[in-house]
């Protein structure tokens, strides 16, 4: 986990209850979820397999360990969850050297939230290697603190990386706001107390108590978070 200065910012609008804002990386700030796909479907075109299409909403939005161990057991590949964890971060860090486009809406809104000081953290299941890469492109200033899935002992869809990033900025989980793109991580969210704007990148995701979808991230920004977390 890694944070720089993670005060909390009381200085929120009035009737309003939000502390911080927590934010998934893969699919929603950096349309990404395509590049593990294709990752993994060229590892294992590598190793003598096809994967199903199908297969897709399967891994989408999981841990490594999660989604690689279940292609391993679909497929019958004989290779080892470890190894094909490293070929399948090196494939990724290589795809992301040559392009890595942000969702429409992620660079307004970030410069909104840091613009505003409110108290920001980004949550991946992706390994702290990835983000680091990744944060080059999103702006390493626009967090607070960030949450990698390797460094929690349990990743998304447990809670522990969205209650990590709580704690770290001073916040309460119940007075934070997630932006999520897979239902894995918005059970996480949800499993922490949070409240969720899903914004479906793979699969759908419909909406439930907590729980507001959107189309897209240009329909978010920070008066539509501050009316998510409102005093009672």
């Amino acid at each position: 986990m890694t944070s720089t200065v993670p005060a909390l910012d009381t200085r929120t609008a009035e009737g309003s209850a939000l502390q911080a804002v927590l934010l998934d990386m893969d699919g929603t700030l950096v349309d990404t979820e395509g590049f593990w796909w294709d990752v993994e479907v060229e590892v294992f075109a590598s190793l003598g397999h096809t994967l199903d299409d199908s297969w897709r909403h399967v891994v989408v939005g999981g841990p490594m360990t999660r989604s690689a161990g279940f292609l391993i057991e679909a497929t019958g590949a004989a290779i080892g969850l470890a190894e094909l964890s490293v070929l399948l971060n090196d494939g990724f860090e290589r795809r992301i050297g040559r392009d890595l486009p942000l969702m429409p809406g992620a660079a307004r809104l970030l410069a909104e939230l840091t613009a505003h000081d409110i108290p920001t953290a980004l949550v991946s299941a992706s390994h702290r290697r990835i983000i680091d890469r990744v944060l080059k492109s999103l702006g390493p200033h626009h967090f607070a603190l960030t949450v990698a899935g390797d460094e929690v002992p349990r990743t998304k869809p447990h809670p522990d990386p969205y209650l990590a990033a709580a704690s770290g900025l001073g916040a309460d989980p119940v007075r934070c706001a997630v932006v999520e793109d897979t239902a894995t991580g918005v059970a996480a969210a949800e499993s922490a107390g949070c409240h969720v704007v899903a914004v479906p990148s793979v699969a759908p995701i419909t909406p439930a108590a907590r729980r507001t979808v959107v189309g897209s991230l240009e329909e978010v920004d920070l008066p539509f978070l501050r009316g998510l977390v409102t005093l009672t």
